[in-house]
């Protein structure tokens, strides 16, 4: 910017700078502040009665955050990577003026920072804790979970993310009945399902006459999310009679053994679901984290008992039922004519039958997921598609699906993510969303057609219209080469997150493309990437690291690459952006689509580089200098 603009912003009047700042948030503020000495000023007193302090993106030191966390008495809402934090900070953090707290990777942290919040922030309504103290040496106990939940007495949400089953049993109902009456949203990492019937049963309470009842703990619960041991029918049965007023229910299980019948999930837990008739959205998924397990207790006349009392259901999802056939879906369907989302992981006996009729339905979908249901062929999306106003389909790893299902999709204008990972589709397929939905898609993943050669980029992005595409999936395609992503970046298109894993063609050519990419905004060299995955690919060495520093990939905060590589390399470009996340041990980067899919597509991150460089000022050359030094180290060679 010229010196004689700069000047005509210093001269700007102070009120008018305080009171466009106060409607920005956090990264827009920073990025004001590297603008001129004024804005400067002016940014570091607008942070001094700031309502909302929200920095998600990064993992600031304490040293970093606390110059932008002055005493604040207005600060009602604030929203922290923690990873780089700990129990030294809470002083810092926590203000009585906070309603809304949100705090992830806290795994540094001990028990304190449950009991601090309660002492410290009793106003606070929305509360969210992710991985407290995972970190070997750090501990909890009960006690903390008493004092937080004693002392925020105002709490209507509450997400508690990270295990809970090591919390002592016989005291654990006891402090829950602390809670706050007011809460209406609860979710758990981890629970055992023995806990949960145990809170929420109305057994007779301790020094109480043998007809006395206890009170019902948690009365007001609207939704709730847990993640459990075991899904069992006591479990289900308890959550269904004892919370009167819910209408939300998510249960998802990763069994470590096969389960036996008293805990696991039957036909009869089914039809105790929904007993008091307001619930609008279920989810019931065993995961296949630990072990190849289902349930294997239920069939098509659980799924009808339970679809008696369901009618008015929105949203269903159901995950690991492999003995539910085309009858059991096919009720699901015909009688909840309100279903706008549907989600079937692992069914396996899941047919294109299903929708032979559908028709007959209100047609009223507008998210679907079917996730390796194998048996489905390219007549069930031709079907599928009467559904117009689709917004979400997810047939990941549906092997029997191929071009022909492809016209049907591209046809679908208001798509927003496609996911058609490992399916049959090939160059010529896929040329029939470049004629539909192409421009409209938010979200593409191809990852593991086999058949998908560079010819697919070039038929997508051939620039003939602006495109809004953020993410996209390339990985585990054996005949993508650099050629390919070339192409992409020729294209110019803005995407956010590009994953190439298990590429063995892609190689240094592809990175230097990248970094030298301009997205259509002209926000500068390959702007647009937050989110970079090369892991496994065969043709990375260490030359392309160089192409990785600053200031290439500016906006760049996570990053999958292949620990092969020289480690002193990794090291090096760690030091030189210590705000990018960078794994190296095949680690899947970002979030899973199937928890985030009613989340906002569009996002800006046009300010972040900014507030870098504000939390990071003057450390850039020495770390170019330790990179270049660890490349020498390394020999690297350039023909």
């Amino acid at each position: 910017m010229g010196s004689w603009r700069v000047e005509r912003l210093d001269q700007l009047p102070t009120a008018l700078l305080a009171t466009i700042m106060t409607k920005l948030d956090i990264s827009s503020i920073c990025s004001l502040a590297v603008i001129c000495r004024a804005f400067n000023s002016c940014a570091s007193h607008i942070l001094s009665f700031l309502p909302n302090f929200h920095i998600l993106d990064i993992s600031p030191s304490m040293e970093q955050i606390k110059p932008l966390l002055p005493p604040n008495s207005h600060l009602q809402s604030l929203k922290l990577d923690c990873g780089q934090l700990n129990d030294s900070s809470i002083e810092l953090l926590l203000r009585p003026s906070l309603q809304e707290l949100c705090f992830h990777n806290c795994a540094d942290f001990s028990g304190k920072l449950l009991s601090e919040i309660g002492s410290r922030c009793k106003d606070v309504r929305s509360l969210y804790l992710g991985s407290v103290a995972e970190k070997r040496g750090r501990a909890t106990h009960i006690s903390d979970l008493e004092e937080l939940l004693g002392g925020c007495t105002q709490l209507e949400e509450l997400n508690l993310m990270f295990d809970l089953s090591l919390f002592l049993r016989h005291n654990f109902a006891r402090v829950w009945a602390l809670a706050s009456k007011m809460l209406t949203s609860l979710e758990i990492g981890y629970i055992s399902s023995v806990m949960v019937t145990e809170l929420l049963s109305p057994n007779v309470g301790p020094h109480q006459y043998p007809n006395q009842i206890r009170p019902s703990i948690l009365p007001a619960i609207q939704k709730l999310s847990l993640a459990v041991d075991y899904i069992t029918d006591t479990m289900v049965g308890t959550i269904s009679k004892g919370l009167t007023l819910l209408t939300h229910l998510e249960l998802r299980d990763a069994p470590l053994i096969e389960p036996r019948v008293t805990f696991d999930l039957t036909n009869s837990g089914l039809q105790q679901i929904n007993q008091h008739g307001r619930l609008k959205h279920l989810s019931l998924v065993r995961s296949q984290e630990f072990l190849s397990t289902y349930f294997k207790r239920v069939n098509d006349l659980g799924i009808l008992l339970m679809a008696d009392k369901c009618a008015n259901m929105e949203s269903i999802c159901l995950g690991g039922f492999c003995r539910v056939t085309d009858t059991g879906f096919k009720t699901i369907l015909h009688s909840c004519s309100s279903l706008y989302k549907l989600k079937v992981c692992h069914g396996s006996q899941l047919t294109d039958l299903v929708f032979h009729d559908i028709a007959a339905t209100s047609l009223s979908l507008t998210h679907v997921s079917f996730r390796w249901c194998n048996l489905l062929t390219n007549h069930a999306i031709k079907s599928l598609v009467r559904n117009t106003r689709l917004k979400v389909l997810d047939l990941r790893g549906c092997k029997n699906l191929g071009d022909e299902a492809l016209p049907a999709i591209g046809s679908l204008c208001e798509l927003k993510m496609l996911q058609l990972d490992n399916s049959d589709i090939s160059d010529v397929g896929i040329a029939y969303l470049r004629h539909g939905i192409i421009s409209s898609l938010v979200s593409l993943s191809v990852r593991g057609c086999k058949k998908l050669t560079d010819k697919c980029i070039s038929v997508l992005f051939d620039g003939s219209s602006k495109l809004e595409l953020q993410e996209l999936d390339l990985s585990n395609l054996p005949n993508l080469s650099d050629n390919g992503v070339l192409a992409l970046a020729k294209s110019r298109v803005p995407i956010s997150e590009l994953r190439m894993r298990q590429c063995p063609l892609i190689g240094d050519t592809s990175i230097m493309a990248l970094a030298s990419m301009q997205a259509d905004d002209d926000r500068g060299h390959g702007s647009s990437l937050r989110l970079l995955d090369l892991y496994n690919c065969g043709g990375i060495t260490q030359l392309s690291f160089r192409w990785l520093k600053k200031p290439y990939f500016p906006r760049l905060r996570w990053l999958g690459v292949t620990g092969s590589v020289n480690r002193d390399i990794v090291d090096a470009l760690a030091r030189n952006r210590p705000f990018l996340h960078v794994a190296c041990h095949g680690k899947e980067l970002g979030t899973d689509p199937w928890n985030n899919i009613d989340s906002s597509y569009m996002h800006d991150y046009e300010e972040l580089d900014e507030l870098e460089q504000w939390l990071q000022e003057g450390e850039w050359e020495s770390d170019d200098e330790e990179m270049e030094d660890a490349e020498d180290d390394a020999d690297v060679v350039v023909e």
